[in-house]
């Protein structure tokens, strides 16, 4: 089981791995041997994850996530096959953790009043520097 919090763990069958040719480093190997590894997870059909964490992954997956809810993370950062494996399981275990924490509701504020003042006299003095720059009028 990968274990993502005290209370969510994955099974190791709902991860697919396809081990597939980097682009990264891998020396003479480096057209020989599929060391890159293409981690796929189904998010949305996961039994493992409750609906408010799945809610949340999608929105902080972004273009890892498919249109069909799969969360697809490719990793070639290192030589090795085991490496690259741990990295892509680790990556998803950290973006799994970042979903399962809850956001901290925000709480309306209200700009200070010395604040909304200076902001005004900014605008007053921005305003007059401006006025100096037009011609002259005919009245004048």
């Amino acid at each position: 089981m990968l274990q993502i919090t005290p209370r969510i763990a994955i099974d190791p069958a709902e991860v697919e791995e396809v081990l597939v040719r980097g682009s990264g480093p891998g020396g003479q190997n480096v057209n020989k041997v599929a060391t890159a590894v293409q981690l796929r997870f189904d998010a949305r059909r996961s039994p493992s994850l409750p609906e408010p964490v799945r809610r949340r992954l999608q929105q902080i997956a972004g273009r890892r996530m498919t249109t069909e809810g799969v969360i697809v993370i490719t990793a070639s950062r290192f030589r090795t096959q085991a490496r690259n494996r741990l990295d892509a399981r680790e990556r998803l275990i950290a973006l799994i953790r970042a979903a399962a924490q809850i956001p901290r509701p925000r709480k309306a504020t209200r700009p200070p009043a010395a604040a909304r003042r200076a902001r005004i006299d900014a605008k007053r003095r921005r305003a007059a520097l401006k006025a100096l720059r037009r011609p002259a009028s005919a009245e004048d």
